[in-house]
């Protein structure tokens, strides 16, 4: 699971002096959820994220992630996820079997067990460009590639960064199919996005985040009686102006 406890986080630029992105963070998200933080763009969703796959030192508060402290265990929490976001970021020289092979030994598999858990992978995403490099793949191949460098070592967490944006509405149909099917096996899934839709089609709980502050949460249909709206647009307005 995903257990978040007053996670902040503070930048300190020259000109507009101390920065606090996210402030004072908590919540939970557990096996076999998808948990959707939605907020507008520069809401604190991706400097939350990048916090508990610890790619971001918090500045106050703390996380566990699948049973390990973000801030002490940072390999072991790197091991237990899956980090994706819309920038595919695969090294063009490299084919989409290597790239995967590559990102598997970085999570300690070889040999057999490797090649097993390329080949599984590429079943599963349909992947039939595996000897193509990188850079000659399209934009949906490029994240297909990314989705299993992400997925080959397994992991029980998934963290997705706003993985649709930019894509075309049939790479972003696969990717939100790729998110209900991480459901389906049991994984623990947190998902940020601004787009309203997608929170409605994929999330169990919607955290609504804006200024760095989580302003309201819970299933859907909680946030509707709580906000006697049914259009989350308007429950969202109406959290970010309450």
């Amino acid at each position: 699971m995903i257990e978040a406890e007053n996670l902040s986080k503070s930048f300190r630029g020259p000109r507009r002096g101390v920065v606090r992105a996210v402030d004072g963070v908590s919540f939970r998200c557990e096996p076999g959820q998808v948990y959707g933080l939605l907020g507008a763009n520069g809401a604190g969703k991706t400097t939350t994220l990048r916090m508990l796959a610890t790619l971001l030192e918090p500045t106050g508060g703390t996380a566990r992630v699948a049973g390990y402290d973000i801030r002490r265990d940072s390999q072991p929490v790197r091991s237990n996820i899956g980090f994706l976001s819309a920038a595919t970021a695969l090294y063009g020289r490299l084919t989409a079997r290597e790239m995967t092979e590559y990102f598997g030994r970085l999570h300690g598999l070889s040999g057999t067990v490797l090649r097993g858990r390329v080949d599984e992978v590429f079943k599963r995403l349909e992947i039939d460009f595996g000897d193509r490099r990188c850079d000659a793949l399209s934009t949906g191949m490029k994240q297909k590639v990314s989705i299993a460098r992400t997925l080959v070592h397994d992991p029980p967490v998934m963290i997705f960064d706003e993985p649709t944006l930019g894509l075309d509405v049939m790479t972003a149909r696969a990717i939100v199919a790729f998110i209900r099917e991480c459901r389906a096996h049991g994984k623990t899934v947190l998902f940020s996005t601004h787009v309203m839709s997608e929170a409605e089609k994929l999330c169990d709980t919607i955290g609504i985040i804006h200024q760095g502050r989580l302003l309201a949460e819970g299933p859907l249909a909680a946030l509707r009686v709580r906000y006697q709206q049914r259009d989350l647009e308007e429950i969202f307005i109406s959290a970010v102006e309450s």
